[in-house]
């Protein structure tokens, strides 16, 4: 097993492991064998954090799993998505991944798109997001993230765009800005940086 990032999605979670005051939603997601999603947050050895979705953004609630009890993981990387769609959310994703490859990067869709491509359960709507994860182990060009977002910005969908760097993640939509500084969410919380590449000894 590899060591969980922010995104990936998570099987096995046991409903025990839930807070006693677990809203009743949050019990049915484990009950049912679905899985959590990692997020970015720092916890103790042998642990992760993760969060359950609902139903709805008003259905989020974060914990913590051990790592002894995944019994199976899953990346956004894995995912995609090439067949017809009545939701612009997955037609976005089949349009836009051509581009994507010729990146040479690792990406895949996360949020509710990856979540229900993963899983089945219905999460999207007309009017859902499209959001995605692109590894980016090295730096890249203002210009390049530009010229991906005008490309992007075509898609049947607003698509946002996280910028995994070593240090944490930054949006493609700021990054393709012109401030200075950028926001990188970080395991310890965000901060603004100029070089997000050269952020790890403040993100640790």
């Amino acid at each position: 097993m590899n060591t969980p990032r922010p995104h990936d999605l998570l099987w096995g979670m046991p409903v025990s492991a839930l807070p006693d005051d677990a809203p009743q939603w949050a019990q049915d997601v484990l009950a049912s064998a679905q899985p959590v999603v990692v997020r970015r947050a720092s916890c103790g050895i042998g642990w992760v954090a993760v969060g359950l979705r609902g139903q709805g953004r008003v259905q989020r609630l974060g914990a913590l799993m051990r790592l002894a009890d995944i019994q199976r993981q899953l990346g956004p990387e894995t995912l995609r998505w090439q067949v017809a769609s009545p939701w612009p959310a997955l037609r976005a994703l089949a349009s836009v991944a051509p581009v994507l490859e010729t990146t040479g990067l690792a990406w895949g869709p996360t949020g509710g798109a990856g979540y229900q491509i993963a899983t089945g359960s219905e999460v999207l709507h007309a009017d859902s997001d499209l959001d995605l994860v692109l590894r980016t182990p090295q730096p890249l060009a203002r210009e390049q993230a530009r010229d991906l977002l005008d490309i992007l910005d075509c898609a049947p969908c607003r698509i946002d765009v996280q910028l995994e760097t070593p240090a944490g993640a930054i949006a493609l939509r700021e990054w393709a800005g012109f401030s200075r500084r950028v926001l990188l969410k970080s395991a310890s919380g965000p901060l603004l940086v100029s070089d997000p590449w050269a952020a790890l000894e403040h993100a640790a």
